[in-house]
């Protein structure tokens, strides 16, 4: 039998009450192909996923409520810049 990978990410920590606030904003298909380079654990339901396409990167944000989703993603930036707020998010210092 083949053994599968565990695909389970981390989960979001709690928000701190002085974490920086995030600009989010409607997601913009600009780019034809995006990587999914992290992604947290899909139990809850807020997931993160950190996007890369063309060179930048972002936080893509997705509410799962009743039935329906709401996705918002951060503004592209230089991939150290979204890895400093992936961090940021999984730590409860942003929001």
């Amino acid at each position: 039998m083949t053994e599968f990978p565990d695909f389970h990410g981390p989960h979001i920590g709690p928000h701190r009450p002085d974490a920086e606030l995030v600009e989010w904003r409607e997601p913009e298909p600009r780019f034809e192909r995006v990587r999914i380079r992290r992604h947290t654990c899909d139990c809850k339901a807020r997931i993160l996923e950190l996007c890369t396409a063309a060179g930048v990167a972002w936080v893509r944000k997705t509410d799962r409520l009743e039935g329906a989703s709401l996705v918002w993603e951060s503004r592209p930036r230089k991939a150290d810049e979204a890895e400093i707020l992936w961090k940021k998010l999984l730590t409860g210092q942003a929001r």
